[in-house]
């Protein structure tokens, strides 16, 4: 994937000078008093922000926060906090600019922080008016807000078209080189984890997937579906029998190319979904009409740990469990650390996957983890981002 990358801009002193514009992504959880609760986006955005300013650039940078009203703004849709969080990571003043469409003023080796883009009417209809008078803002169009590259907006995909220079930030080259070395150039074996609750909201994915992995790893309410399209019982499990079909198809599709979709042969089960709930380990053969399956038992999760300690890239979207409740969270520690010890180069993503690496520990032993929730699953789905097209479009002339 050939995109300008501003980290050879910066090097290469085109930078100096220049009013950069950063699309960021800064849309971070608060509290009813509007605290921020959890910073990792305001962190992942500052290697872009340090370097345009050590480059000697004048830089603005904007994000969406929340999902405000286009054109009504409110105290609550306001960047203030993250503008305060910023200034505190930089250690400088990040000046708040508000009504900035038409004009910002910002000299070389200064930085602000434009008010919440989707306040901007048009914004989410990517109108060409508004993507216009962003564009004429800058020099050099940074996109660096990779959880946002599936959407075409103004502020992700217009300005990018319109900018006299458009380029991919470190945090969004990251993502890229990720991609294309799990998806595009893995080294083989190729495993996929995909878990969730319905097969129904992975089915594009699972497809996509079984046309070039060599081994699709399912769970949650998912893998009871495919149990179902092995002839097995799931008593009241959450499952999607009218799916069964689509199941059937990936199994086969993954069977014709000598790959296999493994299917469990011990579960944990519970009469009812709680957490104190009594778990009860059993071979999948031997589900009740009453059980509640709601984790992987030990003897598959062992199989796939050792599977996966074989791969050479390993890409992770969703616990393989109820990974909140303990006692059946055994299936999911035993996938995560499996990843974490393997050498093979692992990719994970999603809200959940990341809960579960965060609850490990094992940040570190994941070659990569997205940033990008619904970006990363398209990807999985074989879709081209929108983010990622215009920025090949620019850079190929």
């Amino acid at each position: 994937m050939k995109v300008l990358r501003f980290s050879d801009l910066c090097a290469g002193g085109q930078a100096r000078g220049q009013r950069v514009f950063i699309r960021a992504d800064l849309n971070v959880p608060q509290d009813d008093a509007g605290n921020i609760t959890e910073d990792t986006r305001i962190r992942a955005s500052v290697p872009c922000i340090r370097m345009a300013l050590d480059a000697g650039a004048a830089v603005m940078v904007t994000s969406h926060l929340g999902r405000p009203t286009e054109g009504e703004f409110k105290p609550e849709d306001s960047l203030a906090p993250v503008a305060r969080r910023l200034s505190e990571l930089l250690g400088r003043d990040v000046p708040l600019v508000a009504n900035w469409v038409d004009g910002v003023q910002v000299k070389p080796g200064d930085v602000v922080l434009l008010e919440n883009c989707r306040v901007n009417k048009g914004e989410k209809k990517n109108d060409p008016a508004l993507a216009k008078k962003m564009a004429a803002l800058c020099d050099i169009f940074v996109h660096d807000a990779f959880g946002t590259a599936h959407r075409a907006e103004a502020s992700t995909y217009g300005i990018a078209q319109f900018a006299k220079v458009a380029c991919a930030g470190p945090l969004l080259s990251a993502e890229i080189d990720a991609i294309v070395k799990a998806l595009a150039q893995p080294k083989r074996p190729l495993a996929a984890i995909v878990a969730g609750s319905k097969v129904s909201t992975k089915l594009t994915i699972l497809k996509s997937l079984a046309r070039n992995v060599d081994q699709l790893i399912v769970g949650g309410g998912i893998a009871n579906t495919f149990m179902l399209a092995a002839g097995l019982k799931i008593g009241k499990s959450l499952a999607e029998a009218d799916l069964v079909g689509e199941a059937k198809a990936v199994i086969d599709a993954m069977a014709a190319r000598g790959a296999a979709v493994p299917i469990p042969t011990d579960v944990v089960t519970a009469k009812t979904f709680a957490a104190d709930a009594p778990a009860t380990v059993k071979a999948a053969a031997d589900v009740a009409d009453d059980d509640l399956i709601l984790d992987i038992g030990p003897q598959t999760a062992k199989r796939l740990a050792d599977q996966l300690m074989k791969a050479g890239t390993i890409v992770w979207n969703g616990p393989v469990g109820v990974f909140e409740f303990e006692a059946f969270s055994h299936g999911t520690e035993t996938i995560a650390r499996a990843i974490a010890d393997s050498s093979a180069f692992s990719i994970a993503g999603g809200g959940d996957t990341l809960a579960a690496i965060a609850k490990y520990g094992i940040e570190k032993q994941v070659s990569y983890i997205s940033t990008g929730g619904g970006a990363f699953l398209e990807v999985l789905e074989g879709k081209q981002l929108p983010a990622f097209e215009i920025l090949e479009k620019r850079a190929a002339g």
